[in-house]
């Protein structure tokens, strides 16, 4: 594994999986370091031509939420944290995102894991929009993420009552995709990371595009634009090693190079 430890965020490559790692002291709190961190690391993810994304804290939380000063005014909030920057680095990063979660992640910070395309957290950890208690809303695209995750009557419930939830009824309500026990949190999240680096790169940014669309414009305009997505997919080598090894040694033996 090779790193580079910046102040915020250290960034790791494990073969195809590229590894950030937030680790702000104290607790990850969101403002303008760790917003622009976390903006440069999934750039660079790009760069290195990495295959899954895997976002997780070298702290004791995931995030505590954001930095207290930003509330202090309206002009500090809009000009100095570019939090629309942050969710589009998400969205259109064409690598599936995978944030992995312990202890706390609340208002800000569980809206980044709510960024993600997946979500997977160890049984003890708590998490919520929890902006109602400061008398805000959420500010990082919470409720329109949650609304996409769960419908709007449970979005509506889980930030108006601004409570912290378990792991475990956060998975039942489909919020997250997977509950694990604390000590195979990093075991299982790097499992599922590799399992998605190893698969057809191309065709996996085509869903997540797909998806995004869909989630911005509705059904009519995914389904539009489905041949214009797929068209990128026929032009890789992947497709052909897909096809290849479905002749000549049945469905799921491909190896896909990501190209």
């Amino acid at each position: 594994m090779t790193s580079l430890d910046t102040e915020a965020i250290q960034f790791a490559k494990d073969g195809d999986v590229a590894v950030i790692t937030m680790q702000f002291a104290p607790h990850n709190l969101v403002g303008k370091t760790l917003s622009e961190a976390l903006i440069d690391n999934l750039k660079r993810a790009e760069r290195e031509k990495a295959r899954a994304v895997v976002i997780k804290s070298g702290l004791r939380h995931f995030s505590a939420g954001a930095e207290m000063s930003l509330f202090e005014n309206a002009g500090a909030r809009r000009n100095d944290v570019d939090f629309v920057g942050v969710l589009r680095a998400f969205d259109e990063l064409p690598i599936p995102i995978i944030s992995s979660v312990h202890g706390i992640a609340v208002g800000g910070g569980f809206e980044i894991a709510l960024a993600s395309d997946l979500i997977i957290a160890a049984a003890s950890a708590k998490m919520g929009l929890v902006e109602a208690t400061l008398g805000l809303h959420p500010l990082m695209g919470g409720v329109q993420r949650l609304i996409d995750r769960v419908g709007l009557a449970r979005a509506k419930e889980i930030v108006l009552l601004a409570r912290r939830h378990d792991a475990a009824t956060l998975e039942r309500w489909n919020v997250i995709n997977r509950v694990v026990p604390d000590s195979e949190l990093e075991a299982v999240t790097m499992s599922v990371a590799r399992e998605i680096a190893a698969g057809p790169t191309v065709a996996h940014a085509a869903t997540k595009r797909l998806a995004s669309l869909y989630s911005n414009n509705g059904m009519r305009a995914a389904d539009e634009a489905m041949a214009d997505i797929a068209d990128a997919i026929y032009r890789t080598a992947d497709l052909q090693r897909g096809l290849d090894a479905f002749a000549t040694t049945g469905p799921g033996s491909a190896v896909f190079e990501g190209n």
